[in-house]
C-alpha cells in the first residue's frame, strides 16, 4: 500500500436505489458529482476506501461509522473507477476475526470485477502481513442503466424446456460467433447461436455460474483453471471473462444485450447461483472480501470442537455461508433481486440449496428457514422460476421432495430410476411409473404441481448422454487426481464395449439408447432440462466431472449437428411433440380416475397382456415393459378463457429389456387403432388395431397416438 495521506471522505448523500433491508444501500452508487460507497462492518474499528489507479497506486479515504455501516462520499469518482476496502480490527483467528488491512477485500455489492488472482503470492493470505494489492481482483463503479426489456411472453412452468449451457464453452468453437465474441455473452447472443436454440424448441437456458468467480488454488496448482464457475467472489458481478468488451463495467452492458437478444427471441435466461459458499475456500483459503469484512457474520463456524472457530463445510468446498444470519440473508436477497429488476433474468437455479436452509446450528430447518419465508414473500422473486438443487453434503442433506412451494427441485431420483431402467437394472417399473408421471410422490403432498419436478437424465455434473452409452467407468485422468475425483456411481451401460468403437451393431445400439433416454425424458410429465450437447452426440471422452477442462473436452463441437442429425431431428421432434400436445406435458397430477362422471381415466398403465397393471404386475421384479395411456379427453388444464383443454390421447409403450416383448394394444374400449408417432427401434408398423399383438422390439420407446 503507498504511503499517501488519509482524508476522511464527505458525509454521504442519501443513496437511491434498490435496498430491502434496514440501514443505507449497500455498495458503490454513482450520484450527481461522485459516489457513495458503503460497506457493512459491524464489528470493524475503521474501515477505509481504497481508490486504485490504473498505475496500481491508491488514494485512500477514511470512512464514516453508523450503526452497523459505513459510509461515504467521494467527489468527482465515477463509473469505471476501481476500489477495494481495507477493514481495521482484531486478528484472532481462533474467535472467528479476520481483520487484516493489510488485506485489499472486494466489496460484496460490487457490480463489475477487474483483475485476477495471483494464485502464487502469498500475500493473498492473511497468514502475511504484507498488503495484497496487484494480487486481488477489486471492484468497479458501475453506474445505473436501463434493464433488458422483458420476455414478451413469458413462459408458463407446464410449457418450459430448460437446456443448460456454459456461457463460454458453449460458442467458443462456434464457426459464426467472430473469434473474439467466441466464450463470451455476445457470443450467446448472436443470431446463429439463438437460432439454433430456437429451432431446437427449448424455452429457457439455463446457464452454469456466470457470477465472478475464481480459481481455487488448488486446482491452479496443478495447472487448470475452475471452468464450470462454481466458486463465486461476486455475487451482483458477471463474470468479467466472458465479456468481449471490457472488464471496467463493459461486462454488464454485454450480459444486459445478451439478455435483450434471448427475450426478443422468446427465450428466458436462468442462472444458476452459488450463494452456498465463496472463493475464498476453508481456514486457510485467501482473504479475498468477506472474510476479512466479518468472518464470523458470513459464514458457518464450528465452536466447541476442540479447532477454535474453525470453518464448517457442507458443501465440501472448505466453507459455508451463513444465511441464518439477517444480514447474510439481504445480501442474498439483494443480489437475486438485483438480477431480476437490473439484469432481466427469469429465474434462478440454487446450487446446494439446502445450505441456504440451514439454521444458527447447522440444521436443515425445512419449511420454517426464514430464508424460505423471505423468498415465498417477496414480489419480485414471485414473478420468476425458483429451481432447488436439494442436497448439500452435510448430515441429513438430502431433501429431494421437501422444500415446497414457490420452488420446482432437480429431481435425482428421476435421473436414476431412468438410467436404470434403460441399463435393465431397476427392480420392476413400479418407481419409473412415479417417475414419468410426474413424480407425484415427491411433490403431490404440498401444494405443488408436476413442474415442481425438474426432470433430467445427465447435467454438467457426470457424463453426457452418449457418454452414458459409452463408458461404464470413469476416465477423469485429464484432471490429475489420478482418477479419484467424480462420482463412481455413474448407473451406466456401455453396450459391450468401453469408449469408442467401429462396431455398427454397438453404435446401432448406442444411438438407440440415447433416443430412448430422450424421449423417456421429454414425453415424461415435469419440466425436462436437456444438457447442451445431448441432442448432438456431444462427448467428454468417459470424464464424468470436467469441471476443471477449458478446453475441447468441455467446448461444444459445433460438427456434430451434421454428424448426429438423426438425434439432433428426434429432440427436435420430441420437443415439437410436446408443445402441440397439453396430454403429453400436463400441469396437473393424475388421479387415475375420471376427470368427470362417467368419463375415462385421466391415466391408465397398461401390462404387457394388455389389461391394466395389477398388484402382481406392479410387484413383479422382473418386468421391464410397460404402457402409460393418456386420456386426453380428461385433462385438468383450461386455456386461456378458462375453456377446458383437450387433446389427442396417447399411449406410451417402452421394452427395456433385450429381447422382443410380444403386447397386446388394448381393446377398442380405449381407442378402436393408433397411428405410430415414434417408434425408436423403427420396427414398427405405421397403424395398429386395438386388441393386435405386436412384437415390441429390445430396448425401445414406442409413442402411439389414438385414432
Amino acid at each position: 500500500m503507498q504511503n499517501v495521506p488519509v482524508k476522511e471522505a464527505t458525509a454521504a448523500p442519501s443513496a437511491p436505489g434498490l435496498t430491502a433491508g434496514t440501514g443505507p444501500r449497500p455498495g458503490a452508487v454513482v450520484q450527481t458529482g461522485g459516489t457513495t460507497f458503503t460497506l457493512w462492518a459491524p464489528a470493524a474499528e475503521r474501515v477505509e476506501l481504497a481508490l486504485v489507479a490504473d498505475d496500481g497506486s491508491q488514494r485512500n479515504l477514511d470512512l464514516s461509522h453508523t450503526g452497523e455501516f459505513w459510509t461515504g462520499f467521494a467527489p468527482g469518482v465515477g463509473a469505471g473507477q476501481r476500489y477495494g476496502y481495507r477493514v481495521h480490527g482484531p486478528f484472532d483467528p481462533s474467535h472467528g476475526l479476520r481483520f487484516n488491512p493489510s488485506k485489499l477485500l472486494l466489496d460484496p455489492y460490487a457490480r463489475a470485477v477487474d483483475g485476477s488472482l495471483d494464485f502464487s503470492s502469498p500475500l493473498i493470505y492473511d497468514s502475511s502481513d504484507g498488503d495484497s494489492a496487484g494480487h486481488v481482483p477489486v471492484g468497479v463503479v458501475v453506474a445505473d442503466s436501463d434493464p433488458p426489456p422483458p420476455i414478451s411472453k413469458p413462459v408458463h412452468w407446464g410449457e418450459t424446456v430448460i437446456y443448460e449451457l456454459h456461457t463460454k464453452g458453449f460458442t467458443k468453437r462456434h464457426p459464426d460467433v467472430p473469434e473474439h465474441q467466441q466464450g463470451t455473452y455476445a457470443g450467446l447472443a448472436h443470431p446463429s447461436v439463438i437460432r439454433y436454440l430456437t429451432e431446437l424448441g427449448v424455452t429457457s437456458v439455463e446457464l452454469l455460474p456466470i457470477h465472478h468467480f475464481l480459481t481455487e488454488p488448488s486446482i491452479a496448482a496443478r495447472g487448470l483453471p475452475n471452468y464450470w464457475g462454481y466458486n463465486s467472489l461476486g455475487f451482483f458481478a458477471p463474470h468479467a471473462p466472458y465479456s468481449s468488451s471490457g472488464s471496467r463495467g463493459e461486462q454488464v452492458a454485454e450480459f444486459k444485450a445478451m439478455v435483450a437478444a434471448f427475450h426478443a427471441a422468446g427465450i428466458e435466461v436462468i442462472l444458476d447461483v452459488v450463494y452456498n459458499h465463496t472463493a475464498e475456500g476453508g481456514f486457510d483459503g485467501p482473504t479475498l472480501s468477506f472474510r476479512g469484512i466479518d468472518n464470523r457474520a458470513y459464514y458457518r463456524l464450528a465452536h466447541g470442537d476442540g479447532h477454535g472457530a474453525a470453518m464448517y463445510d457442507v458443501t465440501g468446498t472448505g466453507n459455508s455461508v451463513d444465511t441464518s444470519h439477517p444480514q447474510v440473508r439481504r445480501l442474498v436477497m439483494d443480489s437475486l433481486r438485483y438480477w431480476v429488476e437490473e439484469m432481466g433474468v427469469d429465474g434462478f437455479r440454487f446450487d446446494l440449496a439446502v445450505t441456504l436452509v440451514r439454521n444458527e446450528r447447522h440444521e436443515v430447518d425445512i419449511p420454517g428457514h426464514p430464508f424460505l419465508a423471505e423468498v415465498a414473500a417477496d414480489p419480485v422473486l414471485g414473478r420468476v422460476k425458483l429451481i432447488a438443487e436439494p442436497w448439500d453434503v452435510g448430515p441429513f442433506g438430502y431433501q429431494v421432495g421437501n422444500f415446497g412451494p414457490p420452488w420446482s427441485e432437480w429431481n435425482g431420483k428421476f435421473r436414476d430410476s431412468v438410467r436404470d431402467v434403460w441399463r435393465n437394472t431397476s427392480d420392476g417399473v413400479k418407481d419409473l411409473a412415479y417417475r414419468l408421471s410426474g413424480s407425484s410422490d415427491l411433490y403431490g403432498d404440498d401444494g405443488r404441481y408436476p413442474y415442481a419436478s425438474i426432470n433430467f437424465v445427465t447435467a454438467h455434473d457426470g457424463f453426457t448422454l452418449r457418454d452414458l452409452v459409452s463408458y461404464d467407468h470413469k476416465h477423469n485422468e485429464a484432471n490429475h487426481e489420478d482418477n479419484r475425483d467424480g462420482t463412481d456411481d455413474n448407473r451406466s451401460w456401455n453396450c459391450g464395449v468401453e469408449g469408442e468403437t467401429d462396431d455398427r451393431r454397438v453404435i446401432a445400439l448406442r444411438k438407440r439408447q440415447m433416443a430412448n433416454l430422450m424421449s423417456t425424458l421429454i414425453l415424461s410429465t415435469g419440466v425436462p432440462m436437456i444438457t447442451a450437447g445431448d441432442e448432438c452426440g456431444r462427448t467428454q471422452h468417459g470424464n464424468n466431472n470436467a469441471y476443471c477442462q477449458d478446453n475441447e473436452i468441455s467446448w461444444f463441437d459445433w460438427s456434430l449437428p451434421a454428424a448426429w442429425s438423426d438425434q439432433l431431428e428426434l429432440t427436435k421432434q420430441l420437443i415439437a411433440l410436446r408443445a402441440r400436445h397439453p396430454a403429453l406435458r400436463q400441469w396437473h397430477y393424475f388421479s387415475g380416475g375420471p376427470v368427470v362422471p362417467g368419463g375415462r381415466k385421466d391415466l391408465s398403465w397398461i401390462a404387457p397382456h394388455g389389461g391394466e397393471m395389477t398388484d402382481a404386475d406392479w410387484f413383479d421384479g422382473n418386468l421391464r415393459t410397460i404402457g402409460m395411456f393418456l386420456a386426453g379427453d380428461a385433462l385438468r388444464a383450461t386455456d386461456t378463457e378458462g375453456n377446458a383443454l383437450t387433446d389427442s390421447s396417447f399411449l406410451l409403450a417402452l421394452n427395456a429389456t433385450p429381447q422382443t416383448q410380444p403386447v397386446v394394444v388394448p381393446d377398442a374400449s380405449w381407442a378402436p387403432a393408433y397411428e405410430v408417432v415414434l417408434d425408436t427401434s423403427h420396427s414398427m408398423v405405421t397403424e395398429v388395431e386395438a386388441g393386435a399383438t405386436v412384437p415390441l422390439a429390445p430396448r425401445c420407446l414406442v409413442l402411439l397416438r389414438a385414432l
